[in-house]
């Protein structure tokens, strides 16, 4: 289950501090190397923080050059998103709409 890999992903820090980052940064995303520099990871750390979060479907990366660009995945967030309150207020979703609809301004 995609959701499972995602909330797995998100569930360890460093990754955590990686995806706030790219949420808050937009679809122009940052390159590989400035998140790692940004977030004080060493680069081959962040190599592998990033591919997990790639994995789950949370992040897309594009060349740019000699530059990998990692950027949110805005559909995966929005997929993980839905999934979180699929079920909510037991089948009254009007009650959740406020809430859906604050997080995608925000996000997505």
């Amino acid at each position: 289950m995609r959701a499972v890999m995602a909330l797995g992903a998100l569930a360890q820090e460093s990754r955590l501090k990686v995806f706030r980052l790219l949420i808050k940064r937009g679809p122009g995303g940052m390159a590989a190397g400035e998140i790692a520099r940004n977030l004080a990871v060493p680069h081959n750390t962040m190599s592998a923080q990033l591919a997990i979060l790639s994995r789950a479907g949370l992040v897309t990366s594009r060349r740019n050059g000699r530059s990998i660009i990692y950027a949110v995945d805005l559909d995966g967030t929005r997929q993980l998103l839905a999934f979180l309150v699929e079920d909510c207020c037991r089948g009254s979703p009007d009650v959740c709409e406020p809430l859906i609809a604050s997080a995608l301004a925000e996000c997505c």
